[in-house]
Formats: structure tokens, C-alpha cells, sequence
């Protein structure tokens, strides 16, 4: 990164309180000519697997897309990690997403991916993630990522995790990280601002309905129906207002696959197992979020078998029946709890 663009980045965060103010005002003029290259453009992609407009971005995203958990978060996995990166842009992935916080303080992720990134990062729409709630902290997290991506901009950014109303208060309060992402967006830090949640589609709601952003990325699987549903409210609204809409946890970490072996070593939550197998099969679990109004979902892979297996079912996806869909979705009621682990249950 030039030395010039580090210094505009020291300025921009010493103008703070000009700043802030002129975002509260929404008087804030562009206060840079740097412009964004071209939108990234994966050669392979379009023969690989249907594409799909990402909302209103103007950019065509494979249905699958490559997530930054997995192999891809883990500590001193860079031997595992890099070759699952490089395979899935072989195989046409143009979509990757990651997090400040995938990988812990080391931000493992997005070392892993900031490796292919210094050799092809125009063949990839780069997302990541703020899971802090402040300005200055979001800003000092978005400094981290460019740094760690080898990047001097990223296609998106995106609140990270929006988990109850605390976060939504936070977030578009005084100070709060809403105000960091329309500056980085000034700055041309960030093409476009999005959303993330798994929790309540409620907070989500509220944030759609109090920023124009330009994706979301959420909790979706065929075990949606059976509690606190985000295809009930949040989806259509998302739809209405073009945003592009990426779904994520779509085998739930395995837990809604019959292939899941559960450790009983292990108790629930997070890092945990399922009491038992799941009962789809992983085709049946990427197609029915596929049929439904997404751009593309993204999905962590172990192993690059895994990525082939996921990157061959998008090749040959077509679309489920809404009789399908039924079927599936009764199909994962009785696992419904396992498969929707990372929502609110009290």
C-alpha cells in the first residue's frame, strides 16, 4: 500500500469530529479522488455456475460462495486454509466472505485469505465484518482488515452479528459504528455497506428499515419455518428494497445433515454437536435456500472435497417446487432445534 494512501487514511481518522458531524448532517462531501477499480471479475465463474445479481451493486455472483470459517479460521492452518482459497477461485467462486473476528485477536481468516489476496484480488468480491458497536472502534477494525487482506479497499463491509437491541441502539447512536461505515464509504475504503444476523430477524428489521444498505447476509436453512422465522418478514423486506441477500448456515455446521456425527464429548451451543444426525442431505440443504430469493450463500469448507462437492451442486442447481420446498421443510421440523442452534431460544 503507497505511502500516500497511509496518509490520507492518518488524516481521515484525525478529522474525527469534523467528520462525524458532517455524517450526522449527511453533508459529508467525497474527500478523496482515489476511485475503485473495476469490479472483480472471476474469468471462470460464468461457465462454472449460475450467477445472480448481488441487489443493486451491479455485480453477478456465483449462487455459491466461499465462507472464512472453517479450515479457513483456524489457528496455524495456513497449509490447509490457502489451498482451499486458491481452489475455489480456480473452480469459479467470484464472492468470499470473512470477519474481523473469524480466527480470534490473530484474525486468521483474513491472514489466510490476504495470502491469495496479494496475487488475485481482482478475481474476488472481498467482504468482512465489524462486530464492534463504535465509530472509533469499527474504524481501527477496518484499518486491521485492509492491512491483513493486502487490500486497499474492500467490495463490502458489514455489521457484523446484530444480536439484540442493544446493538441496534449502539450502532445508530452517537458515535455508534453506522457512522464509521458511511465514512469509510467516503472514503472509498468500502464500495458497499451491509448487514449480518442469525439471532431475531426483528433487529434486522429495524436495521434495514433505518439505513439503505446495500446487502444482507443472513440465517437461513429448511428448518427456518419452525422458529422465529427469517423468511417471514425479513426476506421480503430485503427483497423489496433490492438489497442483495446472501444466505448463510445453511448445513447449520452439519448439525441439519444426516451425515452429522455428533461427539457426545461435547456439550450444546456453538461449538457443540447436535444430539443427533440431521436429516437432509447436504443437495437438499443448499437447495432449498438456493430456491428461494437469495443472490448466493456462502459456505465454510473443511476440505477442498468439500468445495468441489459444494461447487458442483451449484453447477447443476435448479430450482425446487414449492411442494419440494414443503417437503423439505416438514423433513427438518423433528432437528429444527439442532439446526437452528445459533437463534434465540429464551
Amino acid at each position: 500500500m503507497s505511502k500516500k494512501l497511509h496518509s490520507s487514511r492518518r488524516d481521515f481518522l484525525k478529522q474525527s469530529s469534523v467528520l462525524g458531524a458532517a455524517v450526522v448532517t449527511g453533508n459529508l462531501a467525497d474527500t478523496t479522488t482515489r476511485a475503485f477499480p473495476p469490479l472483480p471479475v472471476n474469468p471462470v465463474t460464468e461457465k462454472a455456475m449460475p450467477t445472480r445479481n448481488l441487489g443493486r451493486t451491479g455485480y453477478r455472483v456465483g449462487i455459491f460462495s466461499l465462507g472464512g470459517q472453517a479450515s479457513i479460521e483456524q489457528p496455524n492452518n495456513e497449509a490447509v486454509a490457502v489451498p482451499i482459497i486458491e481452489r475455489a477461485l480456480d473452480l469459479g467462486v467470484n464472492y468470499i466472505d470473512t470477519a474481523a473476528m473469524y480466527g480470534g485477536e490473530q484474525r486468521w481468516s483474513q491472514r489466510y485469505i490476504g495470502e491469495v489476496m496479494k496475487r488475485r484480488r481482482a478475481q474476488a468480491y472481498l467482504a468482512s465484518k465489524s462486530h464492534d458497536r463504535t465509530r472509533d472502534g469499527s474504524l481501527k477494525l477496518i484499518e486491521q482488515s485492509l492491512k491483513l487482506l493486502n487490500t486497499d479497499h474492500l467490495d463490502a463491509w458489514q455489521l457484523h452479528h446484530i444480536d439484540n437491541q442493544s446493538d441496534v441502539d449502539r450502532i445508530f447512536g452517537k458515535g455508534g459504528a453506522i457512522e464509521a461505515f458511511q465514512e469509510a464509504k467516503e472514503q472509498k475504503m468500502v464500495r458497499f455497506l451491509g448487514v449480518t444476523g442469525h439471532t431475531d430477524p426483528d433487529f434486522l428489521v429495524q436495521c434495514l428499515e433505518r439505513f439503505a444498505f446495500d446487502q444482507i447476509l443472513m440465517a437461513l436453512n429448511a428448518a427456518d419455518k419452525h422458529h422465529l422465522s427469517f423468511m417471514e418478514k425479513l426476506l421480503p423486506l430485503a427483497v423489496e428494497k433490492q438489497i442483495g441477500i446472501i444466505g448463510m448456515k445453511i448445513p447449520a455446521r452439519g448439525r441439519i445433515l444426516a451425515s452429522w456425527k455428533p461427539d457426545p464429548s461435547k456439550g450444546p451451543g456453538w461449538e457443540g454437536p447436535a444430539a443427533g444426525p440431521g436429516k437432509l442431505a447436504m443437495k437438499e440443504a443448499m437447495y432449498y435456500v438456493l430456491s428461494l430469493p437469495v443472490s448466493t450463500v456462502i459456505i465454510g469448507c473443511d476440505t477442498i472435497a468439500q468445495l468441489e462437492e459444494n461447487v458442483q451442486l451449484a453447477r447443476d442447481f435448479t430450482p425446487l417446487s414449492e411442494r419440494q420446498m414443503a417437503t423439505l421443510s416438514e423433513k427438518a421440523q423433528p432437528v429444527a432445534r439442532q439446526a437452528l442452534f445459533f437463534r434465540r431460544w429464551s
